[in-house]
């Protein structure tokens, strides 16, 4: 009886974590093995040796969301010709596995081997050429200038941050916010809150390359057939074109001067002068009246 009332209980937890995301998957024509691994809430010690190991103080709303959960992890498959196809993916590290992107340097690599911060180089925040995001704001950076710390890897296809911005050595950083770091290792920005990046994530549903919705480019064609079956009201095949950057990545194809086929100008027909016609006329009409006068 007691097991029942507790499964009862976190079931009514997990429908309102997930914002009844997961009643709404059971119910999509296709979808099966919708997948919500439950998890104990995380331990307020290891929220603040997070904060003194990584000297970073977490946002409001994502410690509330560890004193609810220790992490997310929510998937759903598709049936494809009688098999379960893995499709859908909601991820949020626990506390544990919220580890910087960058790892410290090991004392038996290389002192010239290539890293992420050599990007950083050339950058110079007084020049003007440091990267900045679509929206304007300067980009993290791979050095100590940033913090960052992965939240969901995406399945490959990049990586969802947490991101302290323009931080000093040994002081601690409280603003944070939630960038998007796709293959290409270029930075896009989410969202300011974990809160608006939950509700963003949910609302996609998971599916693969969601993120790139906000970068110039967009996911890929497969992703956006994906997205068009199964999240038809938000999705949009339109490209942003308030962003100057996503118009170098379109193919430009005007198809009235594509298909337009050319049209030929009738030749005139050349007419024989009315002249001539009587002229022969006359002439043959003079023949024949010198044959006659000769047989008389």
């Amino acid at each position: 009886m007691e097991e029942a009332k507790e499964s009862f209980t976190f079931k009514g937890v997990a429908e309102r974590l997930t914002l009844g995301v997961t009643r709404i998957l059971e119910n999509m024509p296709g979808v099966g093995d919708v997948r919500l691994v439950e998890r104990e809430p995380a331990e307020k010690r290891s929220l603040l040796s997070w904060e003194q190991k990584h000297t970073c103080i977490l946002p409001e709303d994502l410690r509330d969301f560890y004193l609810t959960t220790d992490g997310l992890t929510l998937t759903w498959s598709v049936k494809l010709d009688s098999e379960c196809v893995p499709l859908g993916s909601m991820v949020v590290h626990s506390v544990a596995r919220l580890c910087p992107l960058l790892q410290p340097v090991s004392l038996f690599s290389l002192p010239s081997a290539p890293s992420l911060v050599d990007l950083d180089w050339e950058e110079d925040p007084g020049s003007g050429n440091a990267p900045s995001a679509g929206s304007g704001d300067p980009a993290p950076h791979f050095d100590s200038r940033s913090r960052i710390f992965e939240m969901d890897p995406c399945g490959g296809n990049g990586k969802v941050c947490l991101v302290y911005r323009n931080c000093t050595a040994g002081v601690v950083a409280q603003q944070s916010d939630i960038w998007f770091l796709d293959r290409s290792l270029c930075w896009h920005l989410l969202t300011a809150t974990f809160t608006s990046y939950y509700r963003l994530m949910v609302t996609h549903l998971g599916l693969p390359e969601w993120q790139y919705a906000f970068t110039p480019y967009g996911p890929s064609p497969r992703a956006k057939q994906w997205a068009s079956l199964y999240q038809p009201l938000t999705f949009s095949s339109e490209p942003n074109f308030s962003d100057p950057a996503a118009d170098s990545h379109l193919n430009k194809l005007d198809p009235t001067k594509a298909f337009k086929g050319k049209a030929k100008t009738p030749v005139p027909k050349k007419k024989q002068p009315a002249q001539c016609s009587s002229g022969s006329t006359a002439k043959s009409q003079g023949g024949a009246g010198r044959l006659s006068g000769g047989r008389r």
